[in-house]
């Protein structure tokens, strides 16, 4: 493959060879992580050498040199593209050139991305590229497509979800939340994934943009119903550890969970179950408006899962409050208890009856 000078510089820089700078037409992978033009490299190493040249860090005794065919097959497909470019001349040239390096650098996402959704093999490809940086600086910049390719590549075990956080999943998909675009739900289904890990739940929780970017998609919503309900499930999964519970009440994620738990739904209100499970929750709780009155008509009316919780959550904060017990009294949540403590789901039953005997004491 022949790439012209002014071709070249059309290109994204991660089809550059770090060493000469040129567009790879044989890139290969130290064991660094880092891409390179294999004869750039063999040259490095051949010249005695024995660190990696981009990072500094020693390398083993005879480095295996991995042949990073995903992005090779992604250059190729572009480069008559970059020929055309190449060809333009002026003005029309320099726009041109603009247009190629877009394209290009959509190319390789949309490659990844391509690889990502294949199955098992085609992820495990793009994870041992060293092309995740690029899918993860694309997807913090608003890229969907960059976001979703991160999303399938949690899909791959723990394993790899462990080491996407490691290599700045975190920093990238919580700035795709804050974005608020079309990536912003993709990028929470991903922080989802990734938080089914317990050692990414922490992780991911004391990031310090992670849980305030969800609480403010769930607060804006980025225009649709799925973008919150995105940002709520994210939440659910990252406050089964109790720091971060405390975490999301003090990013003001009450409130607006109160609200989505009103239209409906039951994640919402099992987040706001897991916030009263803690004394600073359950103030936090009480001292938003009219939370009895939307605790009762998510009891009354949700679906099973909403009932149970708010049933939950009901409890927890009348126990506390004689005010807000009377409140639930004078909505008829002690009426609704006793027409729920026969229902079919045990569950409900049970927190029917907790409540009905906090009511009772007054």
């Amino acid at each position: 493959m022949e790439v012209s000078e002014q071709a070249s510089s059309s290109w994204p820089d991660d089809f550059r060879c770090p060493i000469s700078l040129e567009v790879m037409t044989d890139p290969v992978i130290l064991p660094s992580g880092h891409t390179f033009e294999r004869r750039s490299i063999q040259r490095w190493l051949d010249g005695g050498h024995l660190t990696c040249p981009v990072t500094n860090l020693p390398l083993p005794p005879s480095p295996l040199l991995i042949p990073n065919h995903a992005l090779r097959r992604l250059i190729a497909a572009v480069s008559p593209v970059a020929a055309a470019a190449a060809a333009a001349g002026g003005e029309r040239r320099e726009a041109a050139v603009g247009v190629v390096s877009s394209r290009a650098a959509s190319s390789l996402v949309y490659g990844l991305l391509r690889l990502a959704k294949s199955g098992p093999e085609g992820r495990r490809e793009v994870l041992e590229s060293g092309d995740v940086a690029v899918l993860l600086r694309h997807a913090a910049g608003g890229d969907e497509a960059a976001a979703r390719a991160v999303l399938h590549l949690s899909l791959d075990g723990d394993d790899a979800r462990v080491g996407l956080v490691a290599d700045g999943a975190v920093d990238a998909l919580s700035a795709a939340v804050s974005s608020g675009g079309a990536a912003a739900a993709v990028a929470a289904t991903a922080l989802t994934i990734l938080a089914t890990v317990d050692v990414n739940k922490c992780t991911i929780g004391a990031h310090p943009s992670a849980i305030p970017a969800l609480v403010g998609l769930l607060r804006r919503g980025g225009g649709g119903a799925r973008e919150r309900r995105e940002a709520a499930t994210a939440l659910y999964e990252l406050c089964k550890l109790p720091e971060n519970r405390r975490r999301a009440v003090r990013a003001g994620a009450a409130p607006a969970l109160a609200d989505l738990a009103t239209a409906g739904s039951a994640r919402a209100a099992e987040v706001l179950g897991l916030f009263a499970k803690s004394r600073e929750g359950r103030h936090e709780l009480s001292r938003i408006p009219g939370i009895v009155a939307v605790l009762t008509g998510v009891a009354s009316s949700g679906n099973a899962r909403a009932i149970e919780q708010a049933l939950v959550v009901l409890n927890w904060i009348c126990s506390e409050s004689n005010d807000l017990a009377r409140e639930a009294i004078k909505l008829g949540a002690f009426h609704l208890c006793e027409a729920l403590v026969n229902d079919d789901n045990c569950k409900i039953a049970k927190n029917a009856v907790e409540l009905a005997r906090t009511l009772e004491k007054l």
